[in-house]
């Protein structure tokens, strides 16, 4: 089997390949050959540094993203190098007895011929014009002694800094327990330093120090990028090396543990702790991918420099103080005739007791709680948290039951990720200590009392546990985002989705979002955020711009499902398994058989043959689950819908790509009612139609495009049409003309798939 990818992108690449693969017949391994030595040659080398693939689709998912990040950065032009005044850092000169700072390639230059060529803009190596020192091509080789290197492993590598990023050529010395930059550097670039204190002194390789070579100065952390993806911050000691402007240390490559290919003379593969920390996709502002530390200690994650003036944004120190009464307080009001609960006071461990004695501490002294004297108290204890440690709960569930429910709706995830048609960057934000920052209503503290084994407290801040506080906190932020939810914003609780179809675009919609957060004292956990993404993990799904796809992680959880033995394992399944069900075609006829297990709320499990059939089916059919493209109202919808004896389903379907093919939007399945089982197959597949038309009515009607409904009943061809309707149609008749749409029976041999409610369903081939 020929293929090359040539000029074409991977993913259309991919689907060529998976066309010749069906017809093949080859086994995985050959398969995964072919693709493999297909690829395009730069495309193969950036995938030798990824973590290796444990399947051919997980392969060709990973050449997809990097494909696209490749793409993205060959289409960005680089950052020019903005000219600035010449910066000199004042270093303090040592004393005539004092040691020289450490020199390496050739000899220092003196005063005054350092200072005639800043003035003449001359190149500080080689005197010439039209070029800085770590751009200048003069050869040279390092000096040791009388000796001289011939080999040295050179990367290229970016520093960045304020509103510039500089490509230079980095050495890596396993020989050096510092890093290193050539003062000449930091004066072009006006990078400033700092003492060290005390200086350091240089050793040979036999321990023994070098004569008047000590390191006076060092820079701050600064932005550094090796390659495309690796980023990092960095400190380096200040020499004077101008053919060797960055100087990689031996601890440098500890940590990173890179694997060299020493006849390419490059680094080939990163290790796993850069692939979890160091790795990051690439975007064409110099600055967009680069970190900043917050003030507070542990407030540090991953935050392009961009947003640097948000700083107090991100701050843990602001996020826990205590915030001001506000239009959405949290109101606490108790239905007629009741009065809170009183609960008991929970024995606690020695680990828990410490642990609470924290709590309370922290809590106390941030202002969140204050000893209370309420006739109200509910109980105080810990549960063990998944990564360890213990997390603080209280028994909220009697003051819930009768406190007056606030009926705010929480937004709809499914329908909420259908805007996010045509977007290619995301970010995503969460909130630190989100409902602390909301209060108590003034007068409603007391009803939040709860007791410990020592004293008595209730919360000036909003707790978990109230039935209201999803509520309270979703209606404040959506107050805050009122102009902008569903345009590029998607915000549920105290999890937050920036979506934008340009890069620059989407730095504009971030520091928006940081604004208003900012201005209303909300504020952001750095390490759970997620900047400047082309594939992004939200709410347990997997976005990116082809679509919404199962977040791998929670669909292991379900395949690896051990059988339940008891009613409360079943119940957890398909529970966990329910979350997904938009994902997998007729869901409900086949978890039927399990579903069926729980009426009349039986005491025992009564697992049977069938049982078991479904539960290894409905595993499998998460896995062959499709990529669901976002709806794209710009084009016309197809609606395939089916009907059988227990129930009704259908597929909402746009066509893509060229050439074009339908790919599903979403899928529905209704079991039929005692009444609907009753229906002629006519009615039933009419029924159908007007339950589908119902589930979809926010994209069919007033649809731009007519749409197609696909049906095996060929009586429907004339329901727009038809003179005289039965009572059934009669009845849905002015429903009906709220849409545009024609329904079609192509034969057996035309129909785009086989019966939905069929043994044998039909699954649209993700794009690749």
């Amino acid at each position: 089997m020929e293929i090359r990818q040539g000029s074409d992108s991977a993913a259309h690449y991919a689907i060529k390949f998976r066309t010749l693969a069906a017809q093949s017949g080859w086994n995985n391994a050959a398969l995964w050959a072919v693709f493999r030595e297909g690829l395009s040659p730069a495309l193969q080398t950036e995938l030798a540094c990824w973590e290796d693939a444990t399947s051919l689709s997980q392969y060709v998912a990973t050449a997809n993203r990097l494909d696209n990040l490749l793409r993205q950065h060959r289409a960005g032009a680089r950052p020019p190098v903005l000219s600035r005044p010449r910066f000199h850092p004042d270093y303090p000169r040592p004393r005539e007895e004092a040691p020289e700072p450490m020199q390496l390639g050739r000899s220092r230059l003196t005063e005054r011929e350092h200072q005639r060529l800043t003035q003449m803009r001359l190149c500080y190596y080689c005197g010439g014009s039209g070029h800085l020192i770590h751009r200048c091509r003069k050869p040279t080789s390092a000096q040791v002694g009388e000796n001289s290197l011939s080999f040295s492993l050179k990367v290229p590598v970016s520093l960045c800094f304020s509103d510039r990023c500089v490509p230079v050529s980095a050495l890596i010395d396993s020989g050096l327990a510092v890093n290193l930059i050539d003062r000449a550097l930091l004066e072009e670039l006006r990078i400033p330093t700092v003492p060290c204190m005390p200086s350091l002194r240089i050793t040979a390789i036999d321990s023994q120090p070098i004569g008047g070579v000590y390191l006076t100065h060092q820079t701050e952390l600064l932005d550094f990028k090796v390659g495309l993806f690796h980023c990092e911050r960095l400190a380096f000691y200040v020499t004077s090396s101008p053919a060797k402007p960055v100087i990689l240390d031996f601890p440098w490559l500890r940590q990173h543990d890179p694997q060299i290919s020493w006849h390419k003379e490059e680094l080939v593969r990163w290790s796993a702790m850069c692939l979890s920390k160091c790795l990051h996709e690439p975007v064409s502002h110099p600055c967009l991918s680069s970190v900043v530390e917050d003030s507070a200690p542990l407030a540090s994650g991953y935050v392009p420099c961009v947003y640097k003036d948000f700083q107090e944004v991100f701050s843990r120190e602001r996020a826990a103080r205590l915030t001001v009464h506000r239009a959405w307080d949290c109101t606490i009001d108790l239905l007629p005739n009741t009065s809170p609960p009183k609960g008991r006071v929970y024995p606690l461990s020695l680990p828990e007791a410490r642990a609470m004695e924290e709590y309370i501490e922290e809590a106390l002294a941030v202002g969140h709680i204050r000893p209370s004297t309420s006739p109200a108290a509910v109980g105080f204890f810990f549960v063990g948290k998944k990564v360890g440690g213990l997390h603080p709960c209280i028994d909220y569930r009697g003051l819930s039951a009768i406190t007056v429910r606030y009926p705010y709706p929480l937004p709809l995830v499914p329908v909420a990720l259908e805007q996010l048609r045509g977007a290619r960057f995301f970010t995503k934000l969460d909130l630190r200590s989100a409902y602390n920052l909301v209060r108590i209503r003034e007068g409603d503290e007391w009803k939040t009392a709860f007791h410990t084994t020592h004293s008595h407290y209730e919360y000036l801040v909003m707790p978990f546990g109230l039935t209201n506080a999803p509520a309270v906190f979703q209606s404040l932020i959506n107050e805050v985002f009122q102009d902008i939810l569903g345009k590029w914003v998607i915000a549920y609780i105290d999890d937050i989705l920036v979506y934008s179809t340009s890069l620059e675009e989407h730095v504009r919609h971030v520091r928006a979002v940081l604004s208003r957060l900012q201005q209303n004292h909300l504020y952001i956990k750095p390490e759970k955020c997620e900047f400047h993404r082309t594939t992004i993990t939200f709410l347990g799904y997997v976005i990116s711009r082809q679509g919404v796809e199962m977040d791998l992680t929670k669909l292991r959880a379900v395949t690896e499902w051990p059988n339940p033995t008891t009613i409360k394992d079943l119940q957890r399944f398909l529970g966990f398994a329910n979350f997904y069900r938009r994902f997998i075609q007729n869901y409900s006829s086949v978890a039927g058989p399990l579903t069926s297990l729980l009426r009349g709320k039986p005491r025992r499990l009564c697992w049977s043959d069938q049982a078991q059939v479904a539960f290894v089916k409905l595993k499998d059919s998460f896995t062959t689950a499709p990529i669901l493209h976002h709806p794209d109202p710009d084009l016309p919808f197809v609606v395939e819908v089916d009907a059988s004896s227990s129930g009704i389903g259908a597929v909402l379907s746009q066509r893509h790509g060229v050439p074009s093919k339908l790919h599903p939007c979403a899928f529905f399945y209704r079991k039929l009612t005692a009444a609907g089982a009753n229906y002629d197959v006519g009615n039933r597949e009419l029924l159908s139609i007007k339950a589908v038309l119902e589930e979809w009515l926010h994209w069919l009607e007033g649809a731009r495009h007519p749409f197609l409904v696909l049906t095996d009943h060929h009586n429907l061809e004339y329901l727009r049409s038809a003179k005289r309707l039965n009572p059934l149609q009669a009845r849905w008749a002015l429903f009906f003309t709220r849409f545009e749409f024609s329904v079609i029976a192509p034969g057996p041999s035309s129909r785009p798939k086989v019966s939905l409610l069929s043994p044998i369903s039909f699954s649209l081939q993700p794009p690749f």
